[in-house]
């Protein structure tokens, strides 16, 4: 019993360790993830159903503060939505520029908001288990807004591992039809490694 409290205690000191970041500071974040998306609004209709992929990237933070820091990533993602027999699946990379907010008393805590970036790269719809190229059919670029909200458990001061949840919702037609009117929601649930590299 003696040393499930000691390992409590250790474990808990490792992780109140180096929370505060000062200013200049910056944080790499390799990240995986799962994501869920849809169609949203005009003529997206209400009988769609959501796509789940998995989603990966990185995100960096420069701190110019112990509460506020830049936060921008390099993200892959997969948007798109189900109805009936067919499925579209919209593969981007995204980019965020965001506000980020660290809160709590050792700043474990995290909310980010702010514009992002996507830049189509395959568009395909599957109908009836045949799969056809519609990148011609899609906006090759989206602008979005994009926010979300994590917890950082530090390892060390220079190492540490974040769980966060992300919510991209498209701000742009996703068709380049003008009979077509539907935007992108995308959100997931990701697992980071965490790196002080100043």
């Amino acid at each position: 019993m003696k040393k499930i409290i000691c390992f409590v205690i250790l474990f808990t000191g490792f992780c109140a360790f180096g929370q505060i970041r000062e200013k200049g500071s910056i944080e790499l974040a390799p990240f995986l993830g799962v994501g869920i998306a849809n169609y949203y609004s005009g003529d997206a209709g209400s009988g769609n159903e959501s796509i789940t992929s998995v989603n990966f990237g990185a995100t960096g933070d420069y701190y110019f503060n112990s509460r506020w820091s830049l936060r921008s990533a390099l993200m892959y993602q997969t948007m798109g939505t189900k109805f009936a027999d067919t499925e579209d699946r919209l593969n981007y990379i995204t980019v965020p520029v965001n506000a980020n907010w660290h809160f709590g008393s050792t700043r474990k805590w995290h909310l980010n908001f702010g514009p992002s970036f996507s830049f189509l790269t395959k568009a395909e719809a599957t109908v009836g288990g045949r799969t056809f190229d519609v990148k011609d059919e899609i906006e090759s670029f989206q602008i979005g807004l994009s926010y979300g909200i994590g917890y950082k458990f530090q390892i060390n001061e220079k190492f540490g591992l974040a769980i966060s949840y992300n919510e991209n919702l498209g701000l742009s037609n996703v068709s380049k039809s003008n009979d077509f009117s539907f935007r992108n929601s995308h959100s997931a649930f990701n697992l980071s490694a965490v790196f002080l590299l100043d």
